[in-house]
């Protein structure tokens, strides 16, 4: 008889142990996210102080403004608009892959183990969103704004993490990144439906058309990147002709691709492509685009503005209160109507810090802002500040509550990697197989021999000395 799995025991668990598989994938995506969090971190400092040192700053606006690209396309566009329309959808097409195999190969398969996250995540964007339309309504401000707050950029995240030295169990680290893939699926339909122009349909209809060629040419299992990477662009011009924000060309592409392995495969295509584009992704397009997109004034008239402005107020405490409310909230109702028991290892307070964490939004929160204001340069860049003071403070609060749970969580980590057997296997996904335990009882006894041999030779050498002191003694002056 098999024997049981670490989960069949955590079935009704909230937060339990990842099963190995799962924890591997998720160690390998964190990874890559918190260098790509670096670097945005990098450009979005590089981009505030660009805009803001008084003998370059002018310069920010000319290069952000430069315009290049066929306009007999339709395609003559400024750099700015390039990295939000462009460079993003490379983005949201590694969104597109990951959310594909979240839904076929990791939690979100199961129904059960969705729940938690889906809530959580849903509840964490309705939650900035009415307490920005909360705002707004109080002050007479514009409502526009309500899904700015709503978006978590988990690479942003995982950098603030790095940065003050910060690791998370296992199980707080998949939460945090599956509320992320969950964010990201919401944010994408936000975009298509609330911020689409006029349609042209005759360029949606080729998009629709080129998306299908794409689909039949994976199916058909065709290879070739110098098929499918013109084919890609073809799509992504199409898009956005058509009235549909571009980056819906991506994640249409990503969701398409196979995430499932097939016998003998140490990678499905869709993992494949994703390790070969995700450098791509978080080392070039996102923090081009942070680049572009950060750069916004931070004087003392500006920054007053981010906190007596409705619009601007309504994202900061969207992002700061709304997130780690709605979060909370929707983990908490979660747990009382499914009966499931918090991990012991873990406690409220270290689900209201991850939840504060995820307040922390940067990426799509800036693209929003810049759809939703489209037609207000003022208003779009006091959104953008406060953006990154909403998410600034965000991080500050969740920082304090991580450090002082840091040594716990160090110990659960030192716990979850201890491989003392050197089998390539954490001990703790080992508890249940005997020849775990015989390999262990052999190590012991070992390492027990060892150490009678080494207290036998240090009392002979003891008996040796003592023996030649006293004969040193004997001796006459």
């Amino acid at each position: 008889m098999a024997a049981p799995s670490p989960t069949d025991h955590q079935s009704r668990k909230l937060l339990g142990r990842l099963s190995l598989p799962e924890l591997r994938f998720v160690g390998d995506a964190l990874r890559a996210e918190t260098v790509g969090g670096v670097l945005l971190l990098v450009a979005a400092i590089a981009a505030l102080l660009w805009a803001n040192i008084p003998a370059v700053s002018a310069s920010y606006s000319s290069v952000s403004s430069f315009h290049i690209g066929p306009a007999a396309l339709g395609l003559d566009l400024s750099l700015q608009h390039w990295a939000a329309d462009g460079l993003l959808a490379i983005f949201f097409f590694v969104a597109g892959i990951e959310l594909k195999r979240e839904l076929v190969a990791g939690d979100l398969r199961d129904a059960r183990a969705a729940a938690l996250p889906v809530i959580a995540a849903l509840c964490g964007m309705a939650a900035p969103a009415v307490v920005y339309v909360i705002v707004n309504i109080v002050g007479n401000g514009s409502t526009d704004g309500w899904a700015v707050p709503t978006a978590t950029d988990i690479a942003f995240a995982l950098a603030v993490l790095a940065v003050i030295g910060t690791s998370l169990p296992s199980a707080l680290r998949a939460f945090l990144l599956t509320l992320a893939v969950v964010d990201d699926l919401f944010a994408i339909l936000i975009i298509a439906v609330f911020f689409t122009s006029d349609i042209d349909f005759l360029a949606l209809g080729g998009a629709f058309v080129g998306l299908a060629l794409f689909w039949f040419l994976l199916r058909r299992e065709v290879h070739g990147w110098y098929i499918y990477v013109p084919l890609a662009l073809v799509i992504w011009g199409l898009m956005y002709n058509s009235g549909v924000h571009a980056t819906i060309a991506g994640v249409a592409m990503g969701l398409m691709l196979r995430c499932t392995r097939r016998e003998g495969e140490r990678q499905s295509p869709g993992e494949h492509i994703e390790h070969l584009v995700r450098p791509l992704s978080a080392g070039l397009a996102v923090p081009l685009f942070a680049l572009f997109s950060a750069g916004v004034s931070l004087s003392d008239k500006a920054i007053a503005q981010v906190f007596t402005r409705p619009e601007a107020l309504g994202v900061v405490l969207g992002l700061v209160i709304g997130k780690a409310v709605g979060i909370f909230g929707g983990t908490w109702l979660a747990a009382r109507f499914t009966k499931a028991e918090l991990n012991e290892d873990l406690a409220w307070p270290d689900v209201l810090a991850v939840a504060s964490l995820a307040g922390i939004g940067f990426t799509v929160s800036l693209l929003i802002g810049e759809l939703a204001f489209a037609d207000n340069a003022v208003l779009t860049s006091e959104v953008k500040a406060a953006v990154l003071i909403g998410s600034l403070i965000a991080a500050v609060i969740a920082c304090v509550m991580l450090k002082l749970r840091n040594r716990k969580y160090r110990a659960l980590t030192d716990a979850e990697e201890r491989d003392e057997d050197h089998d390539g296997i954490p001990d703790i996904y080992e508890e249940h197989n005997p020849e775990y335990h015989l390999r262990m009882a052999r190590i012991y006894e070992d390492r027990a021999a060892e150490h009678r041999r080494r207290a036998e030779e240090a009392a002979a050498a003891a008996l040796r000395t003592g023996a030649g002191s006293t004969a040193e003694g004997d001796r006459p002056a």
